[in-house]
């Protein structure tokens, strides 16, 4: 007799496999209007779909469906809606919501490796609580870093523009105060020429070369983080209760507990 499919797996089958199906149709599309380059876009998005399965195979936990889908949709949204159909420039704060997505994600990784780690029976310390929530915090955090720095050499060597300009109407500055003091000046932005261009008709000011947008992607980062961070500290407070904690946070396999009781 044939198995059952859980109708959790069903959700999960479902969720993958329509995302699936529009990336493959968008691999296609780019392959017939010869842009190779979100050909390999398609291509590294079915890879990061594998990764959630991987990780459950490799460390032998289930990774709860909301967070897979959550983990699919962010994918989706981000490679194919967002690098290919252009939703970084077309959406406002389609970028910021993202990191903040990523925030949240990120230090829910970094919680639930801490988490596996911790009721480990090869390890003879317990860490507490509020010792799990704020590695994930840091976790979180240090990948929102660390892909900012990413950003940046791209832009710098490859003159790509991933850290997104933003257009300022004034400049604060103790630069241009005429005594040279550290006092800061507040001067309005009325008029502008760029290679003989006025850029106050457009873009209409001064452009910040990314400061603004790197600090936005990493406060947004850092909401996200604090907000899972959080969710995990209760979650593991009240030992393993809660419906919202246990629908985003992996839990180890019963076969797995079986071994190790075997052992």
């Amino acid at each position: 007799m044939q198995k059952k499919i859980p109708i959790r797996k069903k959700r999960r089958l479902t969720v993958r496999g329509v995302l699936s199906v529009f990336i493959i149709l968008t691999l296609i599309r780019a392959a017939f209007m010869g842009r190779y380059e979100n050909v390999f876009v398609c291509v590294l998005s079915l890879i990061l779909f594998t990764v959630p399965l991987m990780l459950e195979r490799r460390l032998s936990i289930d990774i709860p469906p909301l967070m897979e889908a959550i983990i699919y949709c962010f994918i989706f949204a981000a490679e194919i809606l967002g690098e290919i159909n252009s939703f970084y420039t077309i959406i406002p704060g389609w970028d910021t919501m993202l990191h903040t997505i990523n925030g949240f994600l990120v230090a829910a990784v970094g919680f639930c490796l801490v988490d596996l780690f911790n009721r480990s029976e090869r390890l003879t310390f317990q860490m507490s609580p509020l010792f799990l929530a704020l590695v994930a915090f840091c976790f979180s955090m240090t990948v929102g870093v660390l892909w900012e720095f990413f950003e940046f050499a791209m832009d710098m060597f490859f003159q790509m523009d991933m850290q997104k300009d933003f257009v300022v109407h004034h400049i604060n500055s103790v630069l241009l105060n005429p005594d040279g003091l550290n006092i800061v000046e507040h001067e309005p932005i009325t008029e502008l020429f760029v290679n003989g261009e006025d850029w106050m008709a457009f873009p209409g000011g001064y452009i910040d070369i990314g400061l603004i947008d790197t600090m936005k992607d990493l406060l947004v980062n850092f909401i996200g983080a604090v907000v899972f961070s959080v969710i995990g500290f209760f979650y593991v407070k009240s030992r393993g209760k809660g419906k919202l904690a246990s629908s985003l946070i992996p839990v180890v396999l019963p076969e797995l507990e079986e071994k190790k009781e075997e052992m």
